[in-house]
């Protein structure tokens, strides 16, 4: 199928998706990528305590507000 052809089913509202090969697709720009950092102890446990008052890991705690920083930048 042409790359026209399929836009235009897209573009109509067409499910396309059992055309595409999902176990290939990528978001460009959002792949992960593992770093490691070290933190002083005071600060693992004041993000430990804030993410479990959040109800969320501290992991997530830190990425939330890394991207939040960065957007605002």
């Amino acid at each position: 199928m042409k790359a026209s052809d399929f836009d235009e089913k897209f573009d109509a509202g067409e499910d396309v998706t059992a055309m595409l090969d999902l176990e290939k697709a990528r978001r460009p720009g959002l792949e992960q990528k593992r770093v490691n950092v070290d933190f002083p102890v005071w600060m693992v446990r004041s993000l430990d305590r804030e993410a479990h008052r959040l109800g969320v890991t501290r992991q997530s705690l830190i990425k939330l507000w890394l991207a939040d920083k960065l957007q605002h930048h």
